[in-house]
């Protein structure tokens, strides 16, 4: 390969290998599930062991679906460890590569602009990547795995489908090799960024694999996916514009902050009510705390049944505010206005969108300006005593409430337990 050069690097089975190592266990030879057993057999499989997945066992599955002839350690999610162990591997990366040639997508996989360090190194881009898995299994007995592509998408597909099928777990593609072995790979959900909605959208037009997107007339699928044809269109030919330069460059002008979690089990719709609103307390304190205001809020509440799409939408605030009562009342109203009344629910996520300073905050004739700012000090007030305390110094009522997920939830780290 001439051309520029990326890599994309996994740490295989991340979760479950830690586990493993910590416990100095073979995770190609341990049947070891990363999961919370308190959230019954309904609970999902953060990870399983390759040994595991040799077995037929798809990753991410819930507990229920392990069959029972297979005998299996369970290790209950660690989250800080998690994260040690990926900043631990981020400064080996750095040993080797300059942090700006370097951006992390995930706690467990990173892309790597790698071109000045072949010349640097007097290397191939496979003998780059095997120093860089090398020097991170000598350092944490965790295996990783590699995609060598001439862009970011290229390298990224390398690695998700390429490097499973190769002794030395390293795939590498350029614009030929993807259209010459990947052009008709079915099904079209392996490749990045393409899931379920957009397959059945393409299966309407009869397209089901990239080779079909590339020779499909780009009206209909600009008229069918707006601006987010382009993408398609790039990727369905291999080719990816955007740089690891211009990722780090990039400031997104649109600014929000999320909440979200799946439940321990399914909920009907007056205590996902009282969730979702635990979780807006949550989301008001942390625009107090970093002094913003919003202009809208929004909602994706997701089912067990998955005959039903999740529901939710946008809604705009009538000022850009960081009031507590108002936010919590829109997000109300919003799940009123949209949420499934008879159907289980199983995850919940909400945020507040279109942020600026809190200086920018907007008044109405309904609102109180001395009522507003006593809210605001006493938001802050939990704030200093959730900080000296800790998350459960301070809780409300509601958040004692059996079905309630606060108390919990503010052990955790990511979700799951810290550890």
């Amino acid at each position: 390969m001439d051309e520029e050069i990326y890599m994309c690097i996994d740490l295989k089975s991340f979760f479950a290998s830690v586990e493993c190592a910590d416990k100095g266990l073979d995770p190609f030879r341990t049947n070891l599930v990363v999961a919370d057993p308190s959230r019954g057999r309904g609970a999902i499989c953060l990870a399983i062991t390759p040994a595991m997945k040799e077995l037929g066992i798809r990753n991410r599955c819930r507990v229920f679906e392990i069959p029972d002839r297979v005998q299996y350690i369970t290790a209950l999610p660690r989250m800080k460890r998690y994260m040690e162990v990926s900043a631990e591997i981020y400064g080996v990366y750095l040993r080797y590569i300059s942090p700006e040639d370097i951006h992390v997508y995930s706690i467990d996989e990173c892309f790597i602009y790698a071109t000045p360090y072949l010349r640097m190194y007097g290397v191939s881009p496979k003998k780059l990547a095997n120093m860089l898995m090398d020097a991170v299994f000598r350092q944490t007995h965790i295996t990783a795995t590699a995609g060598v592509g001439t862009n970011l998408f290229l390298a990224k597909i390398a690695l998700d489908i390429m490097a499973k099928h190769v002794p030395d777990h390293i795939g590498v593609l350029d614009e030929r090799i993807f259209r010459e072995r990947l052009w008709h790979h079915r099904p079209i959900t392996d490749f990045w960024n393409v899931g379920p909605g957009i397959a059945r959208r393409l299966e309407k037009y009869g397209v089901r694999d990239l080779h079909g997107v590339a020779h499909m007339d780009e009206n209909i699928l600009y008229k069918e996916f707006g601006i987010n044809a382009q993408f398609l269109i790039d990727h369905a030919w291999g080719r990816e514009p955007c740089t690891i330069a211009e990722i780090q460059a990039y400031e997104s002008k649109s600014h929000s902050i999320s909440n979200g979690q799946i439940l321990f089990e399914d909920y009907d719709y007056d205590n996902a009510l009282l969730v979702m609103k635990e979780m807006v307390d949550t989301l008001a304190l942390e625009l107090v705390e970093k002094k913003l205001a919003a202009d809208y809020v929004s909602l994706v509440v997701g089912y067990s049944d998955d005959a039903y799409l999740p529901t939710g939408g946008n809604r705009r605030l009538t000022v850009c505010t960081g009031s507590h009562q108002k936010l919590a009342e829109r997000m109300e109203q919003l799940y009123r206005e949209t949420t499934r009344r008879n159907v289980p629910i199983r995850s919940i996520n909400i945020g507040f969108g279109g942020l600026t300073g809190e200086e920018n905050s907007g008044f109405d004739l309904f609102m109180d300006p001395a009522a507003e700012e006593k809210e605001k000090n006493m938001q802050q007030a939990i704030i200093n005593i959730k900080q000296r305390f800790g998350k459960n110094a301070l809780i409300k009522a509601m958040s004692l409430e059996k079905k309630a997920t606060g108390i919990r939830r503010n052990q955790m780290v990511g979700g799951h337990n810290g550890g």
